[in-house]
């Protein structure tokens, strides 16, 4: 199981969000860099980069950023947030990305999706953002028609190996992950499943070891000092 820890940029800085609300903003850097480097130090194998930026409105301010994190820090990153075309996911593996991140986008236009699958394979990650079971999207702030689990077998026919599962009433809370969730996920589905939301301590992820999924991301409870990354980057 991999650690993911999450570096979230909003107006090029590093912050966390609670239950991904624009409104409730914790900055925890001006220079996100420094904890991508403190992270790859700490025995992280891979990053988690949101642009929240372009989950809002597609800005993209950010790029820049991302490739200065790429370009210094040589481990793979994973990034999305805001990507809605062939053109914008060649930008982000230009600027050095390994895998891309599609949410909204994934939700609104299928054909997108198996368009880009069949391009770039398994460096086309989805994101499915869960709220009281279904598909959020346009940064968390709408609720589609689709189930979770639903939505995510729609996109395991189009070819899609990997997901990434947020429970967004867990994130940025630290009241513990949806190991129920996240366990019908794997369960339901032949995908790697990458769990995202509300770990606050080493348990949880002891726990959501026992469901199979490829991968957690961290966010706040790195931050906040509740989980040491050396101590759990190798443990799984």
């Amino acid at each position: 199981m991999i650690i993911y820890p999450a570096i979230d940029l909003l107006n090029r800085k590093c912050v966390r969000l609670r239950k991904g609300s624009y409104e409730d903003v914790t900055v925890y850097s001006d220079y996100p860099v420094t904890f991508a480097e403190k992270w790859k130090e700490q025995g992280a194998k891979y990053l988690h980069l949101v642009d929240l930026n372009g989950a809002r409105n597609g800005d993209a301010i950010n790029l820049d950023l991302i490739k200065e994190i790429t370009s210094q820090v040589k481990i793979p990153v994973q990034t999305g947030g805001g990507v809605r075309t062939i053109e914008r996911i060649n930008e982000l593996l230009n600027a050095g990305v390994t895998r891309v991140i599609i949410g909204t986008k994934a939700v609104n236009d299928r054909a997108f999706i198996k368009k880009a699958v069949e391009k770039y394979g398994e460096r086309i990650v989805i994101g499915i953002d869960a709220k009281d079971g279904f598909v959020a999207i346009d940064g968390w702030e709408k609720k589609s028609q689709y189930e979770a689990v639903e939505f995510a077998l729609m996109m395991q026919k189009i070819g899609v190996k990997t997901i990434i599962y947020t429970d967004i009433s867990r994130d940025g809370m630290m009241t513990g992950p949806n190991v129920e969730a996240m366990s019908e996920m794997v369960r339901s589905t032949t995908m790697n499943v990458i769990a995202s939301g509300g770990i606050s301590m080493k348990e949880d992820l002891d726990r959501l070891a026992l469901t199979g999924v490829e991968g957690v991301i961290i966010g706040k409870a790195l931050y906040e000092n509740a989980i040491n990354l050396q101590e759990v980057a190798g443990a799984y």
